[in-house]
């Protein structure tokens, strides 16, 4: 076993070679690895050792002894709250994002790198996101409104934040000025005292907003107060919401949502697609890269209105709608259900006909479409970060369409599940980054596998 080199509180000079999945520098110290928050490749640092573990250790970054090419110096760090590459280049940004899925494709999958296709830019790369959440807390009775410190449930303040749309920054500030005002508390995590929990904020179509207060209490304080200042200082914004979250933990919203004034829901419109959203409804917060994700996920499907297709995990049905415009039809399936009856409702409000949505669970649901007969042209998969169980992706095999199209959000859990696709006789042909999330790691990725016929 090899002995440690390092000693918590020494200080260390370290060459950085890469980034870890949360953007932090990966540094060697007598071939030992440490990990250096906010160090980039290609640097020399003078590091602190602050945690030594059997295998690793992670150290503070004291000074850069020769900077990357890709550094960008930021005036104000605390406002980019849990962007981990916002003190890099764009152009390095995507770099080490085509590098990291190459990685993983070869690494885990087995695949040649020569079928990952170089990262599609954002359009904007800040001020994209159109949803904000943000913990309510307070120090020495002044609010604060901000970010958790990574690994920590501690605010960091924050009145502007350069990846959110600017309608949510002035939220935030709004928000901070009235509670200050009306001297209305803030939750205490370890007290279990006090109010108001976390700021949501939605920005639908020509800018018009939803703002949702979250509260550990049963009551909003000042609930009048809200509705008549909200319509003075933000005109922007349409929807106002009170949502209830007693429970102990890190669900941001609770189970009991009240509206309070407005319009029930704001419009977001997608690839020519309206859609009603909600505060418990999923969008996709980079609308503009979505768009973009979609019509590369279009394309690997290779529609020409003849084809039968199955979205499983649809969601609330924005893929199944943008595929629905060009198949013969298009099944969703999906196993929550409230997702399911908003992917029906927005199916309505397009006037989208030759689709259906099925609340089921895809791995034991598409066996009995096959039984029944179904065999679909095309399958859509665009499952969470943990990627597909074996059963999805052994019963969407087993139905033989002629493509499967895989979206998704971790590089590295498609390529195990592409490996799993390829026994069962698909062939990877092309995996094509999109940059959905810029000043961030992650990325994602549309990917098209092939039937191999024998």
């Amino acid at each position: 076993m090899m002995k440690v080199p390092v000693i918590v509180g020494k200080k260390y000079i370290s060459f950085v070679s890469d980034l870890g999945v949360h953007g932090e520098g990966i540094g060697k110290i007598d071939g030992f690895t440490v990990f250096i928050p906010d160090a980039l490749p290609e640097e020399i640092v003078k590091v602190k050792i602050i945690l030594v573990k059997k295998s690793y250790a992670i150290g503070e970054l004291l000074s850069i002894e020769k900077k990357s090419p890709y550094r960008v110096e930021l005036e104000h760090t605390s406002a980019y709250g849990g962007c981990q590459l916002a003190h890099m280049t764009y152009e390095g940004q995507l770099q080490i994002k085509y590098r990291r899925v190459k990685d993983v494709i070869t690494r885990i999958g087995g695949f040649s790198e020569e079928i990952v296709l170089p990262v599609l830019p954002a359009v904007h790369p800040w001020n994209y996101r159109n949803k904000m959440t943000a913990p309510v807390g307070s120090v020495h009775g002044e609010t604060l409104i901000g970010y958790y410190k990574q690994g920590t449930h501690d605010i960091i303040p924050m009145d502007t934040c350069f990846i959110h749309q600017e309608g949510n920054n002035r939220l935030l500030r709004f928000v901070k000025r009235f509670m200050s005002k009306h001297s209305i508390s803030a939750y205490n995590e370890k007290t279990k005292q006090g109010s108001v929990r976390h700021i949501m904020g939605r920005v639908g179509d020509g800018g018009k907003m939803m703002a949702v207060i979250i509260t550990a209490t049963e009551e909003l304080p000042k609930k009048e107060y809200w509705i008549e200042a909200i319509q003075q200082e933000m005109p922007e914004v349409v929807s106002l919401y009170h949502n209830v979250q007693n429970k102990v933990g890190n669900v941001i919203l609770g189970k009991t949502m009240h509206h309070i004034w407005g319009s029930p829901s704001i419009t977001s419109s997608l690839r020519g697609l309206s859609f009603e959203v909600s505060p418990y409804s999923f969008f996709q917060v980079n609308k503009e890269q979505a768009e973009i994700l979609y019509d590369k996920a279009l394309e690997c499907a290779e529609l020409t209105g003849n084809e039968v297709v199955i979205d499983a995990y649809c969601g609330t049905g924005t893929i199944s709608l943008c595929l629905a415009r060009k198949a013969k039809k298009v099944i969703g399936i999906e196993i929550v259900k409230p997702a399911i009856e908003d992917a029906k409702k927005n199916a309505q409000k397009n006037k989208i006909e030759n689709v259906e949505f099925i609340a089921e669970d895809a791995g034991t649901y598409m066996p009995k479409l096959y039984q029944q007969g179904l065999r679909p042209d095309v399958i859509v998969m665009d499952p969470v970060r943990a990627g597909c169980s074996e059963e999805v992706l052994k019963a969407a095999a087993s139905m033989q369409p002629k493509r499967i199209v895989y979206v998704s959000c971790n590089p590295a859990t498609f390529a195990r599940d592409a490996k799993i696709l390829k026994e069962q006789g698909y062939e990877l042909t092309k995996v094509q980054p999109v940059d959905m999330f810029p000043q961030t790691m992650h990325v994602e990725c549309v990917s098209l596998l092939t039937k191999v016929h024998k």
